[in-house]
């Protein structure tokens, strides 16, 4: 009998069935006998591949982290901009993957994907001006508001039973019964209302950042000149960016 021209298991495909597996039953259900049934394969033919579990979920959640777009931050735009059009993509990645969230927010570790999104987002922050200790905080403020949104839903955390929300004891929570049948816009808008509340105080923070410059000694000064323009006028041009984004009418009014 001819062997066949491809192998039967390779690192995607073996990636891509351990994902749809913790897709529909959640990470519990992943082990080794179970992927390999998943797959048709006996068990010790995984480890040609990976030779732990654990090496297994870094390629999983690498996957995952390969879907979000960094193209923004190469496109020489505002870094507000950037940064909002990035958590977007972010957040839409996670979302598809909920059940990977955990293992995800542990950081970056090994996985080549995530540390390019994190060079992305930090190299973006440094170059339009922000300090680079400052850069890394905003880079996990970022991190820490888009996880936590994709681990759970806040609307689907309540019971749609309306007999639950008495008003003897919940005199403020009449309506919500309905937040679970609104899920979407509830959880979209709640992402989309943080998400521009972090990128405005960020830009303000920014607009201090410069004006703080200007304030120096003479040599600093000096440098503002040489530097501060490009540090302040981004700032001035994500504000207006991030009051179009009101003005059009984002998910999250």
């Amino acid at each position: 009998m001819p062997r066949p021209r491809t192998p039967l298991l390779n690192r995607e495909r073996i990636v891509g069935a351990a994902l749809r597996l913790v897709d529909e039953e959640g990470l519990a259900a992943l082990s080794t006998r179970r992927l390999a049934g998943e797959l048709s394969v006996s068990g010790p033919s995984l480890y040609n591949h990976f030779a732990t579990k654990d090496e297994l979920l870094d390629a999983v959640v690498d996957g995952v982290i390969g879907e979000v777009d960094l193209s923004m931050f190469g496109a020489g735009g505002p870094w507000p901009e950037a940064l909002r059009d990035w958590a977007r993509s972010y957040r839409a990645a996670l979302a598809a993957h909920p059940n990977i969230v955990p293992v995800l927010a542990q950081g970056p570790g090994r996985r080549p994907n995530a540390l390019r999104l994190a060079d992305a987002v930090f190299g973006c922050l440094v170059e339009a001006g922000w300090p680079r200790g400052q850069a890394t905080r905003i880079g996990a403020l970022m991190r820490y508001f888009v996880t936590g949104s994709a681990l759970a839903s806040f609307a689907a955390g309540f019971p749609e039973d309306a007999g639950l929300y008495d008003a003897a004891d919940y005199p403020h929570l009449g309506e919500a019964h309905r937040l679970a049948e609104h899920r979407a816009a509830v959880d979209e808008g709640a992402f989309e209302t943080g998400l521009e509340a972090l990128l405005d105080g960020l830009v303000l923070r920014f607009e201090r950042l410069g004006q703080a410059g200007h304030q120096g000694s003479p040599s600093a000064q000096q440098g503002s000149r040489a530097g501060g323009q490009r540090l302040e006028q981004p700032a001035h041009q994500g504000s207006r960016a991030t009051n179009a984004g009101r003005n059009s009418g984002s998910t999250g009014s």
